[in-house]
Parts: structure tokens; C-alpha cells; sequence
């Protein structure tokens, strides 16, 4: 019996040029500003990637590229390295980036998701934090903390 799958997109607008934008997504230098982590690969299709935090070396995320249509267009299966043996675990994730007036519009789709899994609730809470660290990051040249947590709400502070 096949699992329910899900599946999150998110699009945003960032005033930059769609070169700047696919780079950004594929070279661990500049991924390593606004995520923490470096995407490193050949970026060939059929070739493996690995998602690499940049402080302690560790493999977060594994997978394969599936496509690469620089610089509009990337495709790459997602899995947790201890799932990686079980080709059901793998998500995909889709990066279509096309100019949009004098901005880039970047719109990310990971499909093929458990439906309740953890990895499915935790993309929920990281791509939006993700995206938006990479819009900062080529607007202003500065990334966000992506590790940041929510104040608490009885801080007594209304801002």
C-alpha cells in the first residue's frame, strides 16, 4: 500500500537576476550564508548532492540531481541520509526561476512527501525561513539567523 503523499511550494520575489539566484541555490560558498549549510555536487544529472552543515561537516540531506537548466530550472531528490537506502524516503524538490520585471521569481515545489512525516513538517517550517535568508542575502547582502526561535510570548517585550 502506497503512502499519502503531500507537497509544499513556495514563491517569492527577490530583486535580483535570475544568474545570481540559480548560483546562489548550488555554489556552498554563497549557500553557506543565508542556510548554514553548503549544497555541494558536480550539479550533472545523476549525480549525488549532500547538504552539509558548515560548522560541523555533517550530511543533513542527501540526493541525486535530477535536472539542471542553468539558470532556470533545478531538480533534486531529497532524502535523510539514515533513509537514504530506501528509495520510498526520497522527496523532490523543484527550483524554477524566471526574470520577473527587474526581480527574479523563485518558485520552490518539494513534492513527493509523506504526507505527516517529519520530514514533510519540518520543510513546512524550514523552506519559508530558508527562502527568506536567500532574499535578504541578495538584496541586502546579508543572510538571516535560520536557527533563530520564536521569542516567547511572556517576555513581556511588545516588540
Amino acid at each position: 500500500m502506497s503512502k499519502e503523499k503531500t507537497s509544499f511550494v513556495y514563491v517569492t520575489y527577490i530583486r535580483s537576476t535570475p544568474e545570481k539566484v540559480f548560483e546562489a541555490i548550488m555554489k556552498p560558498e554563497i549557500t553557506r550564508l543565508y542556510w548554514g549549510h553548503e549544497n555541494i555536487s558536480d550539479w550533472k544529472p545523476g549525480a549525488t548532492w549532500e547538504h552539509v552543515r558548515a560548522n560541523d561537516r555533517t550530511v543533513n540531506i542527501v540526493g541525486k540531481v535530477v535536472e539542471v537548466v542553468p539558470p532556470t530550472r533545478l531538480v533534486i531528490s531529497w532524502a535523510s541520509p539514515s533513509q537514504a537506502a530506501d528509495p520510498e524516503s526520497y522527496s523532490r524538490v523543484t527550483f524554477n526561476i524566471e526574470a520577473y520585471d527587474d526581480m527574479a521569481r523563485l518558485t520552490v515545489t518539494h513534492d513527493e512527501l509523506e504526507a505527516g512525516s517529519g520530514m514533510a513538517k519540518g520543510i513546512q517550517q524550514g523552506w519559508p525561513i530558508v527562502l527568506s535568508s536567500l532574499k535578504s542575502l541578495l538584496e541586502t547582502g546579508q543572510g538571516i539567523d535560520v536557527f533563530a526561535k520564536p521569542k516567547s510570548a511572556s517576555s513581556g517585550n511588545l516588540s
